[in-house]
């Protein structure tokens, strides 16, 4: 029909943008094959798998992800990111779904962010919903979560819950659970010890030899900064990336607490965005 046609020609001119970014923190898409409804992409072969993955296997491999590499791995993302949000000819590209199994290691753990433009490409239902966790939403900002308001913010956000990730080695999709206090989401445990001057605990003991432990608690720090509730607040991804790679001063008095998205597991009509201590209960439209 005109109609599958014309959008197969918006798919294809999409596409040719896509094709056509070149960074070395981005996976290459080679190509695609489109035949009726069905729609493949073909990237590069990325050796040695996702972020994801490696922190699940350094948990039993101190050695596979030292704090070199992890190092290495946040600058990466944030230097691509940073591409898509500034440098892109054709306007800036929200990536929307920045996490640690859509970030790609290379032979030598170099890290390419994955699916980028992908937003443009698929209805938001087809490619967004796994994003929509039930539970504790780990990577979503909650002004996007909440009310879907997307900007670049969305995805600093993002990217300071994958930083935290990558320096504590936990995951923000699971709660953490602390038999004194109960279960806590990422986020709020690394405020919690940023508060009491106590970030080191957070520090992946899995990198005890060789970590550089003064660079990993800054790291922490930006990141808190990424994930302050007020989207206005957090840096720009060329902000994130001169603090994650220069020795410039941080302005800490300046951080606020950070937002987060919890979901009542009674009540999957119900949403709550946490400010540190303050929450604010959305009843979401049946």
């Amino acid at each position: 029909s005109a109609h599958s046609r014309q959008g197969t020609r918006e798919f294809l001119t999409e596409i040719d943008v896509i094709a056509n970014v070149e960074h070395p923190n981005l996976v290459a898409l080679l190509g695609c094959c489109v035949e009726g409804r069905h729609r493949i992409l073909v990237y590069e072969l990325l050796h040695n798998g996702s972020l994801h993955g490696a922190l699940l296997a350094s948990a039993g491999d101190p050695a596979r992800l030292t704090w070199a590499i992890r190092r290495g791995v946040c600058v990466g993302v944030a230097r691509g990111l940073a591409f898509l949000h500034e440098e892109m000819a054709s306007g800036p590209i929200v990536h929307r779904d920045i996490k640690a199994s859509n970030v790609l290691l290379d032979a030598g753990y170099g890290a390419k962010i994955g699916d980028f433009g992908l937003a443009k490409l698929f209805p938001d239902a087809a490619t967004h919903v796994s994003t929509r966790v039930a539970g504790t939403a780990g990577y979503l900002a909650p002004e996007y979560a909440l009310h879907g308001h997307l900007t670049k913010k969305a995805d600093v956000y993002s990217f300071g819950v994958l930083l935290l990730e990558t320096v504590t080695g936990k995951s923000s999709s699971r709660s953490l659970h602390l038999s004194d206090e109960g279960d806590k989401v990422l986020v709020e445990r690394v405020w919690e010890l940023y508060e009491a001057a106590n970030l080191r605990d957070m520090i992946d003991p899995a990198m005890e030899d060789g970590c550089n432990e003064e660079e990993a608690v800054r790291y922490m720090k930006v990141a808190l900064m990424c994930t302050q509730a007020t989207p206005l607040r957090r840096p720009s991804m060329l902000r994130v990336l001169e603090m994650l790679e220069k020795d410039v001063r941080l302005r800490e008095k300046e951080i606020t607490p950070p937002g987060y998205v919890l979901r009542d597991n009674k009540d999957s009509h119900s949403t709550s965005m946490v400010v540190a201590s303050h929450t604010l209960t959305e009843l979401a439209p049946r």
